[in-house]
């Protein structure tokens, strides 16, 4: 008899483990590879010219992972809904930041602590660094999570079981940054939102798209003060104006268009 090889028990155990812990740790160590990488080259190669090696990184990242788990290819029809409802996302999620800060302080020191070296580059050095950070989290967080944890999950627990576990364990994963702790509903909901695009299209690139460009407005309004930051003070300062009622609108508006638009979409 065949005497089992290392790699061969490796796989007995792996596969003995439960669904859910194998598709959460591999979610997990497939996105953090490529944040990694970025941190890496940050480190190690000055801005801007640390973006140049990425680019070729993320292109093999996408080759060796070959779409997480989802397709690499959408219908035009399907394609021009997603993209609109990847937009609508970010609106959607950068709404319901003002609406929350014009109900409580908005923590400022908390938000920038993470990313004071952006203000201390030179703007387009600093833009160059935060488009590049938002498509490599955009890319990875997406095939990891979206892809490798959310895909096989849905297979087991069905798409509101794998979107809720998978949105936990996003945000878990971000307590680690100081902005986190006050905005945990709205990772919760963001990657919910992720999580529905995901599986309607079924493809990572609509979300992957929102994601970034998400990133790219956080970045530049909330983690840092290279645009000048947020100042607007509390409705209870102010009393309800009409800064808010828009603000309000616009997140319910963007919301029902965002979900009417999924409702259009069926997984090919």
């Amino acid at each position: 008899m065949k005497q089992a090889t290392i790699s061969d028990q490796i796989s007995i155990v792996w596969n003995r483990l439960p669904l859910i812990l194998r598709s959460v740790l591999t979610g997990f160590m497939v996105s953090s590879i490529g944040i990694a990488i970025w941190t890496l080259m940050l480190l190690k190669i000055a801005a801007p010219w640390s973006v140049l090696p990425m680019i070729i990184a993320l292109w093999a990242y996408l080759k060796f992972f070959s779409g997480g788990r989802r397709a690499t290819k959408i219908s035009p029809s399907v394609w021009r809904r997603s993209i609109t409802a990847a937009l609508l996302f970010v609106i959607i999620v950068q709404a319901s930041f003002v609406i929350t800060f014009r109900l409580v302080d908005f923590p400022a020191e908390k938000f920038i602590a993470d990313y004071k070296i952006l203000d201390s580059m030179p703007l387009w050095i600093a833009f160059t660094v935060i488009i590049m950070r938002s498509i490599v989290a955009g890319i990875c967080e997406e095939t990891g999570f979206r892809g490798y944890m959310q895909a096989p999950l849905e297979k087991k627990y069905g798409p509101s079981g794998a979107i809720i576990i998978t949105s936990v364990i996003f945000m878990l994963i971000h307590l680690n940054h100081s902005w986190a702790f006050p905005i945990l509903p709205h990772i919760f909901f963001a990657s919910v939102l992720l999580g529905i695009i995901a599986y309607k299209t079924g493809s990572l690139i609509p979300g992957i798209v929102g994601h970034s460009i998400l990133d790219i407005f956080d970045y530049s309004v909330w983690w840092s003060n290279i645009t000048g930051g947020f100042h607007m003070q509390t409705i209870f300062k102010t009393g309800i104006d009409v800064h808010f009622i828009v603000w309000n609108m616009v997140f319910i508006f963007a919301l029902f268009v965002f979900f009417r638009l999924m409702r259009q979409i069926s997984v090919e």
